[in-house]
């Protein structure tokens, strides 16, 4: 198992990957708390398995593809689906996966590339991915679990918007400089 790199971490980022079909079902089938749920046991999973790889010293190459394409995998799939049964606007599901598509595609190109291949997530990244978690957990909790605070989907929703430009732009500017070779990668 170890020469392939599987280890709890990994099997824990794995067992992530495979909820992404249950998700998508359960808000298929209208279940959002169900839904909701599911989403905390991936965020707890998220949690456990850094934990275990930084405590124990179990960090791998698969785990570093496996962990962010596994939450990538999810959150995507989510608001896909919630774009699907009309629970978010369809142009913010675009704006989303858009800039994913486009961080995917710019990362597979510099790892075709012969420039050194580590990249840390940007600061703007990780308040948009914040972002993208609250508006799903409060979407699913207003739905499946009755909880609802106002226009909340509307200012998390522009928050989303907002932050999600920004970290594509944020992106595009450090590849565009690494690509021209201005900048080294983290």
């Amino acid at each position: 198992m170890s020469r392939l790199g599987l280890n709890l971490p990994n099997l824990i980022s794995l067992a992530r990957l495979l909820l992404v079909p249950m998700a998508i079902w359960t808000i298929l089938c209208g279940r959002y708390g169900g839904a909701f749920w599911i989403c905390i046991a991936a965020g707890v999973s998220d949690a456990l398995d850094g934990f275990i790889a930084k405590r124990f010293d179990r960090q791998t190459r698969l785990g570093a593809l496996l962990d962010p394409a596994a939450d990538k995998a999810l959150l995507v799939s989510v608001y896909v689906t919630l774009g699907l049964v009309q629970q978010l606007w369809t142009w913010l599901v675009i704006l989303v996966v858009l800039r994913d598509v486009v961080i995917v595609g710019s990362f597979l190109l510099i790892q075709l590339s012969a420039l050194p291949k580590r990249f840390d997530p940007t600061y703007i990244s990780k308040i948009n991915t914040g972002a993208q978690i609250t508006l799903v957990g409060y979407v699913l909790a207003r739905l499946g679990l009755g909880i609802d605070v106002g226009r909340l989907d509307l200012v998390l929703s522009l928050l989303v918007a907002a932050t999600t430009v920004l970290s594509g732009l944020s992106y595009l500017v450090r590849w565009a400089r690494i690509l021209g070779r201005s900048e080294q990668p983290l």
